[in-house]
């Protein structure tokens, strides 16, 4: 194991450096939330000869050892809790726009110049937008399983989630057209449920009704998530599931035009291959 130093802490930074300083054809990306399963890396050469993609990816399969890890990985692999994502909900083998973590042709990183250092968050799926407008395949396959250690508490949660939808709008605005209804679920949810608290204190009760119906939509989305797990567990995905989409649809809301327009001025044109 070799340690690469990085003076700016920054996760792409991170990357970029150890793509550097690696030598292989191939480049397994692994964050410290993540434990790969058995065959992992062999599976991913696999299809990456099989499919011809520049990177393959599977599934991040959200585990917890408490209860409240076990509430939040029932909300992070429900698609009331994340819609429709393949790589946390699962699904057949397909092409993706983007895969958790990722198994890459060092051919394809090198091209198109690694990690944009500005991306803070979504650093993945940005690096995965200009393999895909080069021409690239990304391959997600569940064959792949990566198991991923949820957040210890409610503000950690909170602030992960929050960093989602703050650097997804960033994203929103560096690639027009990038955005669909799955993302604008949270931010609308957010904006919905305040003014029916608003409407409901000030005009009319009927106003409850809105935050009411969250409420009770959480809370029967709940039921089969929870499946098997602890009545404590099970009691707690509501509030994991709230936290996920409040947080998400705030950093939605409240991401400055002024982080978009940083990160815009530091755009990569996808590079074609020769």
């Amino acid at each position: 194991v070799h340690t690469v130093p990085n003076p700016t802490g920054r996760t792409p930074a991170a990357l970029n450096a150890a793509i550097k300083a690696s030598r292989h054809p191939v480049v397994v990306r692994v964050d410290g939330h993540g434990m790969l399963s058995p065959d992992y890396i062999a599976t991913a050469v696999r299809l990456l000869e099989e499919t011809g993609a520049q990177n393959v990816g599977g599934l991040m399969h959200a585990e917890g050892e408490n209860d409240w890890e076990k509430a939040v990985a029932a909300a992070m692999t429900s698609k009331i809790g994340v819609g429709n994502a393949a790589f946390h909900t699962g699904g057949e083998a397909a092409p993706a726009e983007t895969v958790y973590l990722g198994v890459f042709r060092r051919e394809a990183l090198e091209q198109q110049g690694g990690y944009n250092e500005e991306f803070i968050r979504a650093q993945d799926w940005e690096l995965n937008f200009r393999i895909r407008e080069a021409g690239g395949l990304i391959w997600f396959s569940p064959e792949l399983k990566v198991s991923y250690r949820p957040r210890p508490n409610v503000r950690a949660l909170a602030k992960q989630y929050k960093d989602y939808g703050r650097w997804r709008h960033v994203v929103a605005r560096f690639h027009q057209g990038s955005i669909n209804l799955r993302y604008l679920a949270p931010p609308t949810a957010v904006v919905a449920i305040a003014a029916g608290i608003v409407l409901g204190a000030a005009v009319t009760p009927w106003g409850f009704v809105i935050p009411g119906g969250y409420l009770a939509a959480i809370v029967a989305g709940s039921l089969p998530a929870g499946k098997g797990l602890p009545v404590a567990a099970r009691l707690r995905i509501p509030v994991a599931l709230a936290t996920m989409h409040m947080s998400w649809g705030w950093g939605f809301l409240t991401s400055p035009r002024a982080l978009a327009k940083k990160v815009i001025a530091s755009r990569r044109p996808a590079v074609m291959a020769p």
